[in-house]
């Protein structure tokens, strides 16, 4: 049936602009638009970057010529283990030729602290061979005066021992210092002031003991005096501590700590 003039046609032409061959086109423009638009800033931001830290400084090798420099510690852990190398001459057993130099002066401090606490100072002819190594000449009449009153006598009676600095048949007398750490409280080119902490040993070993080994913590200040060759003792000071909690640990047999101390040796110390 025809229609008339009146009805709506069914075919309908749209504007050029509109034609759909043209929208796939277009769909495909825009997203391309975009990602040339994120490369771009993205390659701005990069050179941005790369021009501003230029001329900064690459903190990975400042770090590891800081570690080369000194050796480090975890952070509270106090100074790291450093310095020179135990001197390697001796006199009369005691380490001598110390360098010239603050560690040097902690180093034979330490030394120093180990040859006044040691056994030998108990007996008068090692005692006075013992000052004459560590002090200064111009101190040792003073040193030697104030050490004979220190381990002579009643001291020496106190633990047990003879005239001589003997210990009694079948007993074995133990004096030793350890030194825990050092540190220098004052250096110049002539002079050095080192504080020593130690912890030491002393009684008599042995069944039957009345006097048994015990430990005890405590700090030597010592001062030094550059000889032109070597830091020798002028004078010292001691005092208790700091000491640290006891542990929970049994205690040895007297025959133990008297192998133990016919057994091990000491050391020569630096720092």
């Amino acid at each position: 049936m025809p229609l008339s003039d009146d009805q709506p046609h069914t075919r309908t032409r749209l504007p050029v602009g509109e034609q759909p061959s043209s929208q796939p086109a277009q769909r495909q423009a825009r997203p391309l638009r975009t990602l040339l638009t994120v490369l771009v800033v993205v390659t701005l931001l990069v050179v941005a970057i790369s021009i501003a830290n230029r001329d900064k400084a690459d903190p990975g090798s400042t770090s590891r010529s800081a570690d080369r420099a000194a050796p480090t510690a975890p952070a509270g852990a106090g100074p790291a283990p450093s310095g020179d190398q135990p001197v390697g001459t001796t006199v009369n057993g005691i380490g001598s030729g110390y360098p010239h130099t603050d560690q040097g002066a902690q180093s034979a401090a330490a030394n120093y602290a180990v040859a006044i606490g040691s056994a030998d100072m108990f007996r008068a002819d090692s005692r006075h061979t013992i000052v004459a190594t560590i002090a200064d000449p111009g101190a040792a009449p003073g040193l030697q005066s104030r050490l004979d009153q220190g381990f002579g006598g009643d001291t020496a009676a106190r633990y047990g021992l003879d005239a001589q600095g003997r210990a009694p048949k079948g007993l074995t007398f133990v004096s030793r210092t350890v030194p825990v750490g050092a540190k220098s409280t004052g250096y110049s080119d002539g002079d050095a002031k080192v504080e020593v902490w130690c912890t030491g040993l002393t009684g008599l070993a042995g069944e039957h003991s009345v006097q048994p080994v015990t430990t005890s913590w405590f700090t030597l200040t010592l001062s030094l005096h550059w000889t032109g060759s070597d830091w020798k003792l002028t004078d010292f000071t001691s005092k208790q501590g700091p000491a640290p909690m006891p542990g929970d640990q049994q205690a040895a047999t007297a025959d133990e700590i008297t192998g133990a101390v016919q057994q091990f040796g000491g050391f020569r110390y630096a720092r």
